[in-house]
């Protein structure tokens, strides 16, 4: 799994108020983490909220910004009777655990000291380290919400010593407003991160500073980190065949998986042949070709295939003396498409 992006429906640590009209926008950029805090919306429309969230395919969040006890029992109560996926936030783990036991909701508390509103974390790296084991250490919580980016000393340092300090999931928060900071949560070896504020007012580095032109950007350059953009495009069939010779041997053309597409150029009638492993499909570009079997013939024409099966014999023959095939079997070779290959 890749670097997991959070977006927050929240400003200043609160909910917004238009929040709804922000999570369609999410959903339909196939945000796949939302969350909202615990205040800044009545309970009834953070429960619409989740089941959007939910409806839409997405994991939900609620962050917990409550500093005093019992605050911060009342939000993990919340939290249950919302329904979300996963709580984030919070210091009292003894409190909150017996809350969330037995829900299904995975418990991110916050390490280290957390002060003031909005929220800042304060210690020693080493203080918030030895907070960051004792945490996770603790059966029913299941990673960190980390408030790296409202630490005031050297933030990737912090955020590289609580990941190898513990083996759980740890989330980062907290101003996240670039794609380098974006790249140095994900070096420090962090799981995912929270962006809120920032994409809601329009503060991504980004020429667009709608919130669908925020959330793209952010979409965009996170699937860069991490490696889910692909690095292929569209190709022409009529042009890829131009560069097969008149020999007729195959070229491979490209690769899906342990799957091989190759561009055939047929001339006359091939032997009969089988294949023991791997089923063949056979896309008829240009031409017609028949195709025999030992029970039976067909005539597949442009813009038609045929699948073969391995272990059946079958046999290729042109129309017209030629005919062009894009072929999608397994390791297909010049070598390997000889008889019994």
């Amino acid at each position: 799994m890749g670097l997991r992006f959070i977006f927050m429906l929240t400003r200043n640590d609160r909910t917004v108020a238009d929040a709804a009209d922000h999570l369609d926008t999410a959903l339909r950029l196939g945000v796949r983490h939302i969350g909202f805090k615990d205040i800044g919306l009545p309970i009834d429309q953070l429960k619409a909220l989740n089941r959007t969230i939910k409806e839409g395919g997405a994991t939900s969040y609620l962050e917990v910004v409550s500093l005093d006890p019992a605050s911060e029992v009342a939000s993990a109560r919340a939290a249950v009777e919302i329904g979300v996926d996963i709580l984030l936030g919070g210091t009292r783990v003894d409190d909150v655990l017996p809350i969330v036991a037995g829900t299904g909701i995975h418990y991110y508390p916050f390490p280290g000291r957390i002060v003031g509103h909005p929220s800042v974390l304060e210690g020693s790296i080493d203080e918030i380290v030895a907070s960051a084991r004792a945490m996770t250490a603790r059966d029913g919580v299941d990673g960190l919400d980390l408030l790296a980016y409202r630490f005031a000393g050297d933030v990737p340092a912090l955020m590289t010593a609580v990941c190898a300090a513990v083996t759980k999931p740890v989330i980062m928060a907290g101003s996240i407003a670039t794609a380098a900071r974006i790249g140095v949560v994900k070096d420090a070896g962090g799981a995912g991160f929270t962006i809120g504020t920032a994409a809601l007012e329009g503060l991504y580095p980004a020429e667009d500073k709608t919130v669908a032109g925020q959330l793209a950007a952010i979409i965009r350059d996170v699937a860069a980190l991490n490696r889910h953009l692909s690095p292929l495009h569209k190709r022409n069939l009529a042009g890829s065949f131009g560069a097969v010779g008149d020999d007729g041997a195959p070229r491979t053309l490209d690769r899906i998986n342990d799957m091989q597409i190759t561009l055939v150029r047929l001339t006359g009638e091939q032997a009969w042949r089988f294949h023991r492993h791997g089923d063949r499909m056979i896309f008829v570009h240009r031409g017609g070709l028949r195709v025999q079997f030992r029970d039976r013939e067909e005539t597949v024409g442009e813009g038609e295939f045929i699948v073969v099966p391995h272990g059946v014999e079958y046999c290729l023959a042109p129309l017209d003396g030629h005919c062009e095939i894009v072929l999608i079997a397994p390791d297909v070779t010049a070598g390997r498409e000889g008889r019994g290959g």
